[in-house]
């Protein structure tokens, strides 16, 4: 059997996600797709907009055969953390051949140059990334500077570090970085990214941003939105969205935690705010002014991020505030070298003859029923499971309808099978 691995947030699922599917399974003619697929919460920092099963039987409708989860603490995790989570599930599998992602670039050689050179990490571009990071820039900024850099100095041109300033160029990087490090057997295939870019806020017909389409449903009522999502999105997925809206369940955004989040910062001492994931010395003290002063989650981000903080490594910080997750169990959980289980979120046949064909083979317990595992004595179970639980227990508070809005359903929902 041969196994397309994918690593994905789905939303939601649009006809771009459908494009990149197909066009993998076709060029490597894949028998099986396996997806690892953020919760709910994404890579962003942000809630996703549907949760996560309403996202896994979008992925099962349009072609995925196996969705595995991937923990919060990577599905929340900047690039690299998000990556190496994602492949290392895929790698801990066994049996995935291929891992395909897409990339603006669309240069995979030029792709494995730039991660070769950011993991192996020579000193004169790591005194170079110091230097950056120094003046005040971004990681992601330092780091493409840095680059640009190195090779300037070893080859003097650069050809290469513009990759790093395109999204899913820089997630194609990490991935590719995390398959060398872990010394994986599954073969890396880029696709050339179609459409516009990932944070558009605009539609633009068959092949539209999840940005776009998420800031329609957050701005149009739905009948409205349906029809000017048609062109964009499988019928299967707006069947799904529709559903999901009757019952009360989504769509959720960001600023439905604002009360919360505001309610949380305002109880808690500069030392506690301190002790979160992304943080630096100095950020602690503008973040807790910043919940003083703000009276939306909006006014909280303008107030906060700057060039050294951007939006997405602030929005990381706030919802690992909501979900509980710290510095030091997100270090635990790191440094014991990635997920901890393979929990499967859905499957079809397909995905089930793959299930059964890696029992026993796979060092990672695969989790279908989260209940059964709640009191596991292997490391860090139990400790990532009850993080996903609070998770979710936390998203559910955003829907719509009050009778969503139970606590404790991690431990009772079990895989979807279609």
């Amino acid at each position: 059997m041969k196994v397309l691995g994918i690593v994905a947030e789905y939303n939601p699922f649009h006809n771009g996600h459908l494009y990149h599917l197909r066009t993998s399974k076709t060029l490597i003619g894949a028998d099986c797709v396996v997806a690892v697929m953020s919760g709910n919460f994404t890579q962003r920092g942000e809630p996703a907009v549907f949760d996560k099963w309403a996202r896994t039987q979008m992925a099962l409708l349009c072609g995925v055969d196996l969705v595995i989860e991937l923990p919060a603490p990577y599905a929340m995790g900047s690039a690299e953390y998000f990556a190496y989570g994602a492949v290392k599930l895929l790698d801990s599998l066994g049996a995935v051949s291929v891992l395909s992602f897409g990339s603006e670039s669309g240069q995979l050689e030029s792709l494995k140059q730039i991660a070769s050179i950011i993991l192996e990490e020579p000193q004169d571009y790591k005194a170079a990334l110091k230097e950056y990071l120094c003046a005040g820039n971004s990681f992601p900024a330092a780091r493409q500077k840095a680059l640009s850099a190195y090779l300037k100095a070893r080859q003097e041109k650069d050809s290469l570090s513009d990759a790093l300033s395109s999204p899913n160029n820089i997630l194609a990087v990490e991935y590719l970085k995390a398959l060398m490090r872990l010394d994986s057997i599954i073969t890396p295939q880029t696709i050339s990214r179609i459409g516009n870019d990932y944070r558009s806020a605009e539609l633009t017909g068959e092949i539209s941003s999840a940005t776009s389409i998420r800031e329609l449903l957050a701005t149009t009522d739905w009948n409205t939105a349906k029809e000017l999502l048609t062109p964009s999105m499988p019928l299967s997925c707006l069947d799904i969205i529709e559903h999901e809206m009757e019952l009360g369940r989504g769509p959720v955004f960001p600023s439905d935690f604002a009360s919360t989040i505001l309610s949380k910062l305002r109880s808690m001492s500069v030392d506690e705010i301190s002790a979160l994931p992304y943080m630096e010395e100095g950020l602690e003290n503008r973040i807790r002014v910043a919940a003083e002063k703000a009276g939306t989650y909006d006014e909280l981000l303008d107030q906060i991020c700057t060039r050294r903080y951007p939006i997405t490594r602030i929005q990381r910080i706030l919802f690992s505030l909501l979900i509980g997750l710290t510095n030091d169990s997100f270090e635990a959980f790191n440094g014991a070298g990635g997920p901890a289980y393979i929990r499967i979120l859905g499957f079809n046949n397909t995905g089930r003859s793959l299930l059964s064909a890696i029992k026993g083979e796979t060092k990672l317990p695969v989790i279908t029923k989260t209940a059964d595992f709640k009191n596991s004595a292997l490391a860090n179970v139990p400790e990532m499971l009850s993080l996903e639980a609070r998770a979710t227990d936390q998203y559910v508070l955003a829907c719509k309808s009050p009778s969503m809005r139970i606590s404790g359903s991690e431990f009772t929902r079990t895989s979807i099978y279609k």
